[in-house]
């Protein structure tokens, strides 16, 4: 479950720390991250599988990516929210927060309870300010308290060097979707899901360093079937959270994305590009043309 959150968080507020050692991995010669070209239905663009979350120093622009980026008319993004930290903050305030809420600590099963204090502590936060969220949201809170603990760098990934390369050029930038729509894929799921993501994710916390380097090291070589296996680790999914998380959020985005016309760069996490229902597949079966370039 928790490979899950981590190919879904990449909000600023929830940003996830990743450690990939002192060397960051490169892209292969003649590859790189996964690049696809997009066309029908008024549109001639690209649509990139992007990595939330980078530590300092990859190198993940390859000439490939720059061409479609430098030819491109606007950037396109999960969502525009994501340059609006403050809005995006209080967005996950106002939906996350429940009042009359049991202790977090009450939550968890007792053989969880060790592992549960042990990431507050680490991560430099507490139950009783947790117990304050709904399950889903004291899940990602709980997700990103991990990552802290390993002490890295953080705000390296994709998306902030892509709004600041067109918004440099000038170009307008926009999104398939808002951030309460983000948020709202968690926020209905069934009380049942909820719980078992916020379970799982202390269950599995210890296994994010693992996880995050096999996701980083398939991404830059533009390795979808490991993207999609890796993304899997642990737990088996949920198929009531993958559904709302990935799959309905992808079929929103091809009505989006037929909103669209010009030459559009479309940048998603890599996740949304892989395994059931991806959004490469949907496209195509929505009658456009998609070509894998890198």
């Amino acid at each position: 479950m928790i490979g899950l959150l981590a190919r879904w968080l990449g909000l600023a507020v929830l940003c996830l720390i990743a450690a990939c050692g002192e060397n960051p991995p490169a892209p292969p010669p003649g590859g790189g991250p996964a690049l696809w070209r997009v066309e029908g239905k008024g549109v001639d663009g690209w649509l990139f599988g992007t990595i939330h979350i980078l530590p300092g120093g990859v190198e993940w622009r390859t000439g490939p990516i720059g061409e479609a980026i430098g030819r491109a008319d606007r950037l396109v993004l999960e969502s525009a929210g994501i340059q609006d930290q403050a809005g995006t903050l209080a967005q996950f305030e106002r939906m996350g927060r429940s009042p009359g809420l049991p202790l977090l600590e009450t939550r968890v099963p007792a053989g969880d309870k060790a592992a549960l204090e042990e990431i507050v502590g680490n991560g430099g936060t507490n139950t009783q300010t947790l117990s304050a969220y709904k399950d889903w949201a004291a899940a990602m809170l709980l997700s990103a308290a991990a990552q802290q603990a390993l002490h890295v760098s953080q705000d390296h990934g994709v998306e902030p060097a892509l709004i600041a390369i067109f918004g440099k050029a000038g170009k307008p930038i926009s999104g398939l979707e808002t951030v309460e729509r983000q948020f709202r894929a968690f926020d209905t799921l069934p009380p049942d899901a909820q719980r078992r993501l916020l379970v799982d994710t202390v269950r599995e916390a210890k296994e994010m360093r693992r996880l995050y380097d096999h996701i980083l090291n398939a991404w830059i070589r533009g390795d979808l079937a490991t993207l999609a296996r890796d993304g899997r680790l642990g737990e088996t999914p949920d198929p009531v959270v993958e559904q709302a998380v990935l799959v309905d959020r992808n079929r929103d985005w091809v009505k989006s994305v037929e909103t669209l016309k010009g030459r559009p760069f479309i940048a998603v996490g890599a996740g949304h590009l892989a395994g059931k229902d991806n959004l490469v597949d949907l496209l195509r079966a929505g009658g456009y043309r998609v070509t894998r370039m890198q």
